[in-house]
């Protein structure tokens, strides 16, 4: 992260970087004695660093749940239309006048309450009998997540050309805009969901030997798949709304991890996050440097890097037949 901070459009020594972060971090007389230093480490570069590391963290660990509720190593955060359902929300208030048309919501409150609402729908339609069913989350995710899509493709069309190009990086995901102020609640989300996540770790195990195993362990399959699902639309919902939709994360990263440690939830999880932080925090790094003074959003990097892995993945992992 020190180094991501250093490089950009003005590379800076990372002995400087640390003097300005201990400076505003413990109150150290480190402070450089040039104020613009330390307007492009803290103000500009910093909170971006951190807000990419916590999205990656978020969006990793989302995808390592999912994978498992719905029996399905395919599954993320897209998959079940949770990105779709957000990126309708903050579609509709870019163009709608930033906010004034829907009870003055602003993008990232629009974006949240968009993936709860498609966390809901698929909730709600993947039950049968009362149950919810692997097979049918995925289905249903998918087809809220078409209906999401067409009514934002529907919605851009009305939009003015400048509102097409926000709604357009908006919707391939980036950190650029990033504050201090989207910190706090962006940190104590990802930090209590990915605790609480990972506490769930033993039952999570057992429920990868499918629901009879599960019942007959004396686990509740219908309730703990419901506290789950909820856990990750909370956990998207907030990722997204601050980076827009960035997609492989929550795909890739769980498998990269499984490759080298194994499924246990226990460990999965952490390491999921961490992974999902350090990947996440290199991309954005490429997204400012590799067509400098142009910025790539996070979406085209994250598929050109997570495409292939993918691909090789299916060939390499004949469990997946």
């Amino acid at each position: 992260m020190v180094v991501a901070i250093s490089i950009g459009a003005v590379n800076i020594p990372l002995g400087d970087v640390w003097a300005v972060v201990l400076h505003h971090v413990t109150g150290a007389d480190t402070a450089p004695s040039d104020p613009a230093l330390d307007q492009i480490v803290w103000d500009f570069r910093t909170p971006r660093v951190v807000l990419a590391a916590l999205v990656g963290a978020g969006l990793a660990v989302t995808g390592a749940v999912l994978q498992t509720v719905v029996s399905n190593p395919l599954a993320d955060p897209i998959v079940l239309g949770f990105s779709y359902g957000a990126t309708l929300g903050a579609v509709l208030v870019i163009t709608l006048g930033g906010g004034a048309a829907l009870a003055g919501l602003g993008v990232s409150a629009a974006a949240f309450l968009g993936a709860v609402a498609a966390g809901a729908l698929v909730f709600a339609l993947g039950q049968r009998r009362g149950r919810l069913a692997p097979v049918r989350l995925v289905l249903a995710g998918v087809a809220i997540g078409y209906v999401f899509l067409s009514a934002t493709s529907f919605v851009q069309l009305q939009a003015t050309p400048t509102e097409l190009r926000t709604v357009m990086f908006w919707m391939l995901g980036s950190v650029a805009g990033a504050t201090w102020d989207q910190i706090p609640t962006v940190t104590v989300v990802v930090l209590v969901t990915t605790v609480l996540l990972s506490l769930f770790g033993r039952r999570l195990n057992v429920l990868l030997a499918g629901d009879e195993s599960a019942t007959a362990l004396g686990v509740d399959v219908n309730r703990l798949r419901a506290v789950l699902l909820v856990l990750s639309a909370l956990l998207t919902g907030t990722v997204i709304a601050v980076a827009g939709s960035i997609g492989f994360v929550g795909l890739m990263i769980p498998h990269l991890v499984r490759l080298t440690t194994g499924a246990d939830h226990r460990r999965l999880l952490p390491l999921t996050a961490l992974l999902g932080a350090l990947y996440l925090v290199l991309v954005d790094l490429l997204s400012r440097t590799v067509n400098r003074p142009n910025e790539l959003p996070l979406g085209i990097l994250t598929a050109l890097l997570g495409a292939p892995f993918f691909l090789w993945l299916l060939r390499r992992n004949k469990g997946l037949d």
